[in-house]
């Protein structure tokens, strides 16, 4: 017997119940099945900040319960689950199902409506009020549940009556629905891949653009219905201004820890953009105490914002005390719930305008409203 027969028979003799190669494919399987279980359990528990890849390392004052790589089916339904991006979720999907909510009530004709919104429709007491002497109490009693009860009314304008438009109030809404369900995505599947990291963020920012410029169709379209020169300008430059922030942000760099305070200030440039739109309309209209309260509104709107970004770029009070707030109370969960809350007092604001437009059945020749 040769030595090559001698070999043959050895390796023979080492799989006596089956070939070389079925030995071969049984190991391999049973090795993949213990990688498969090491590797679930590895990527389904929450890690420390340090234990994070590079890409997912954005607040170094959180320093525990991260999702790091986790598989997509897992990371989507970690939205039941706690960890220290639970309420970075939920704070904006609890506000998107908010306004899907109030786009169904506005889309119908629902009178038993008028109590549940009645509260948004007392004018707020701030010094901008009392200085419209004719301004009662009950100046616009009921005027939410006649928006949402009345599909349109008419305008008169040169020689024929036109319906006043309902699409801006709802480009608006739209986008903010947009904004919410993006960033709760975001949150929710960023921690998957560096893949799905960079394109989630880059559609979360995206958002935020869309939700600003959204916000500038209705009350633009309505406090200028009777200037349609100064309403194309002011809204063409507004969504001008929107796609360049979006490509700007495109920019890979852009979207690290770095330049959190870029973002923001960016943000909130957009936003105070519509002082000069909102001055050029209480000029307009100075006799109309709609203008007013719709004013209040929106200053209470600037206020949420610019409150909700401070908090966004200090990280404040998870910088004083690192690690007490990783579940619960840090800086971005504080500015998701400011972003919510201004969105609704834009809400209010854009109301009273589409109010008075219903209510306002002609043109003056200067081209503001009686």
């Amino acid at each position: 017997m040769t030595e090559m027969d001698l070999k043959g028979v050895r390796r023979r003799k080492s799989f006596p119940n089956g070939s070389n190669k079925k030995a071969k494919g049984y190991r391999s399987g049973s090795e993949k099945e213990d990688r498969s279980t090491k590797k679930e359990k590895f990527e389904c528990r929450l890690v420390k900040y340090d234990d994070l890849p590079e890409y997912l390392k954005d607040n170094e004052y959180i320093l525990d319960y991260y999702r790091s790589e986790w598989p997509l089916k897992e990371a989507f339904l970690s939205v039941f689950s706690w960890h220290n991006e639970t309420l970075n979720i939920w704070t904006h999907l609890g506000g998107f199902f908010i306004f899907v909510a109030l786009t169904v009530l506005s889309s119908i004709e629902a009178p038993e409506v008028r109590g549940l919104l009645s509260c948004l429709s007392r004018p707020l007491p701030t010094p901008l009020m009392m200085m419209k002497k004719n301004i009662s109490d009950n100046l616009f009693p009921d005027f939410l549940a006649r928006h949402v009860s009345r599909p349109s009314s008419l305008h008169v304008d040169g020689g024929g009556l036109e319906a006043i438009p309902r699409w801006p109030w709802f480009v608006f809404l739209v986008g903010a629905m947009g904004c919410l369900i993006c960033s709760s995505l975001s949150h929710l599947l960023a921690c998957h891949s560096q893949r799905l990291n960079f394109f989630f963020w880059r559609l979360d920012y995206a958002g935020i653009s869309l939700m600003i410029v959204s916000s500038f169709f209705p009350p633009i379209y309505y406090a200028f219905f009777c200037n349609p020169h100064a309403r194309l300008f002011y809204l063409t430059t507004i969504t001008l201004l929107g796609i360049l922030a979006i490509i700007t942000l495109l920019a890979p760099a852009l979207s690290t820890p770095r330049f959190r305070p870029f973002r923001a200030t960016l943000f909130l440039a957009m936003g105070f953009s519509g002082v000069v739109p909102a001055a050029h309309s209480v000029a307009l209209h100075w006799n109309h105490p709609q203008t007013f309260v719709a004013l209040a509104f929106e200053l209470t709107m600037a206020v949420f914002y610019a409150t909700g970004a401070a908090f966004y770029v200090s990280r404040v009070p998870e910088k004083w005390k690192p690690g007490a707030f990783d579940i619960v109370g840090h800086s971005h969960q504080i500015f998701h719930v400011f972003v919510v809350a201004g969105a609704l007092a834009h809400y209010a604001a854009t109301l009273v305008l589409l109010n008075w437009r219903e209510g306002s059945l002609t043109c003056e020749t200067g081209g503001s409203a009686n």
